[in-house]
């Protein structure tokens, strides 16, 4: 074992070879909504709050600065630039780790950090924290070399270590989430250490969100906000509270909430049953994680019961995170990733963070939704008229996907407006990508349509155009499909990593093409029968026509005139003997 930095600190049941930070071992993968979440829980300084707060009379602390007097501890591996954020935020930080080359690591990285490493319940009492944070739950708090503790005991042992009016914000993973119904391969098969222990048998693990709640009231904590997170818990691109939730929620919002690609096994379109989850009502029970967030309350006399954190004027400088004025009682309704940008939901609309401008979510059916159906039920007309309305649109500026496109019957709105494009293709390569990323889709989920010659993407692209009223060749389709590939997230899937759903379509085309060769073997069985039986009948006129003949040849004119034919052939080969 190396020396550990003068900046860890071993507590006791910690694990000297195995690294929780490896790629097998399951981690969540928090990016752009987590990070958004913590800048809202430790807000830094800025320089015209650290300029009224030194002018100001008496000292007034400011809200801005309590990130920068917060002391916050990590429980469990979190992502590096997640680190990295609390870090550069926070006046103290301290993090739990059970793996020692994770703690070497990351007190090498930092080494103002104070490590802790070993088992959660062999951390030492101490001073407590004005935000803890556990956004990769508990299941990583333990050594896999002793019996793991209920997750009710691992709770409390969290709680206590939060200040008074401070925050704690757990993640817990749902078994019954959506990726459990998507996924192919039971999760026990991913091999990872979190299932050296199933949580299956603590019958205090939470099974629902208000079960979450009882469990943090019960360890002296008042639960604050429940986020559902989507669309996996492996890696979460957005945040719902709950409030969200109980809405009637917009196609446009909740077709960003759903999985494409990876290289995962998919047992049924993702999008698809996304979008079932959330018009049935389902969100909040069937999210594949939950974010809770919670206080504990504060036995300060200033902090009344009756009146709202951060209305107090002359709050105290001395009082942990939550306790003054500016405390962030404000958290987003619903944060969400698109590409490398956050935006945050609030009552109808949207946002890109950090500055950007409040759109209106638009209303309106996925164009995508409405053509699969239009081609479940194979009406073609329905198809045909919504594309070519769909070619004009295009024809006037319009550029979407149809899995970025709603339609409210008159007007066609895009999810996520694209960049303007400065040299932008002709209209029908623009429709001809909007529609091979359609087929490709299509084909890929396994839905029905009513074409069943094309077996190929581009084949069912081209008949679409047509459909559309604007055809297009293979050299449209090329510019297209480069379009798409520039501009990011190409529809094409990958050969080496096929989907369960690409296993099931190819079984559907063999079984296809079996089928077709099925019928054309009877078809040869047949004609083989019916011309067994003409030679049947063939060998029966020749053998009689041999016994004919055979009786003509028994006959007594027939010997004569062969006997009289015989001398005149002799005379004939003679002749041609002397002419020689």
């Amino acid at each position: 074992m190396n020396e550990a930095p003068e900046n860890v600190r071993l507590i006791g049941g910690e694990m000297l070879l195995w690294s929780d930070s490896s790629h097998t071992s399951g981690v969540t993968d928090w990016r752009g909504v987590a990070l958004e979440l913590v800048r809202r829980l430790l807000p830094i300084e800025t320089c015209e709050g650290r300029e009224g707060r030194q002018g100001g009379e008496g000292g007034e602390a400011n809200g801005a600065d309590r990130g920068a007097r917060a002391r916050v501890l990590l429980v469990g591996p979190h992502p590096r630039g997640l680190v990295d954020e609390v870090v550069a935020r926070a006046a103290s930080v301290a993090v739990v780790l059970r793996s020692y080359p994770d703690a070497c690591a990351l007190a090498e990285r930092h080494p103002d950090l104070a490590v802790h490493c070993g088992r959660l319940s062999a951390l030492p009492e101490g001073e407590p924290y004005d935000l803890v944070l556990a956004l990769d739950g508990l299941r990583r708090t333990h050594s896999a070399e002793e019996v793991a503790p209920p997750w009710r005991e691992s709770l409390g042992a969290l709680a206590a270590l939060v200040a008074p009016g401070g925050r704690f914000v757990l993640s817990v993973s749902n078994d019954l989430g959506i990726d459990r119904f998507v996924e192919a391969r039971p999760a026990d098969r991913d091999g990872g250490d979190e299932h050296w222990e199933p949580h299956g048998f603590d019958q205090g693990y939470p099974d629902g969100p208000g079960a979450l709640d009882e469990e943090l009231a019960a360890a002296g904590l008042t639960p604050e906000r429940c986020y559902a997170a989507y669309p996996g818990r492996a890696a979460p691109r957005a945040l719902l509270a709950r409030e969200l939730l109980g809405c009637d929620l917009p196609d446009a919002l909740t077709v960003p909430l759903s999985a494409r690609g990876g290289d995962r096994m998919l047992v049924a379109d993702p999008l698809r049953l996304t979008r079932l989850v959330f018009s049935h009502g389902l969100g909040e029970q069937l999210a594949p994680l939950w974010v809770a967030m919670a206080t504990r309350p504060s036995a300060a006399p200033t902090a009344r019961g009756d009146v709202p954190l951060g209305q107090y004027e002359d709050a105290p400088t001395d009082l942990p995170l939550g306790q003054y004025e500016g405390s962030p009682t404000d958290l987003p309704l619903g944060l969400f990733e698109e590409g490398h940008a956050v935006h945050e939901v609030t009552w109808g609309a949207t946002r890109r963070l950090p500055d950007g401008v409040e759109r209106a979510i638009p209303a309106g059916r996925v164009v995508e939704e409405v053509l699969i159906e239009a081609c479940a039920r194979e009406d073609v007309r329905a198809v045909r008229d919504l594309l070519t309305v769909l070619g004009d649109w295009v024809e006037m500026g319009g550029d979407a996907a149809a899995d970025n496109l709603v339609w409210d019957g008159e007007r066609f709105a895009a999810i996520h407006a694209l960049p303007a494009q400065p040299d932008r293709p002709a209209d029908r390569v623009v429709l001809c990508r909007v529609l091979w990323r359609f087929a490709v889709r299509l084909l890929a989920a396994g839905h029905h349509h009513p074409w069943p010659w094309p077996r190929q993407a581009e084949q069912l692209a081209l008949t679409l155009c047509g459909m559309a009223n604007r055809p297009c060749d293979q050299a449209d389709l090329d510019l297209a499909r480069k379009l798409d590939a520039e501009l990011g997230q190409p529809a094409e899937l990958s050969d080496a990593a096929p989907t369960y759903r690409d296993l099931l379509g190819a079984r559907d085309r063999l079984a296809d093409q079996l089928t077709a060769a099925l019928a054309r073997v009877s078809r040869l069985e047949t004609k083989l029968t019916y011309r067994e039986r003409e030679l049947l009948r063939a060998k029966g006129r020749l053998r009689k026509t041999q016994r004919k003949s055979a009786a003509y040849r028994r006959t007594l004119g027939y010997r004569l005139s062969r006997r009289l034919a015989r001398p005149r052939r002799v005379a004939r080969r003679v002749l041609r003997l002397l002419s020689g």
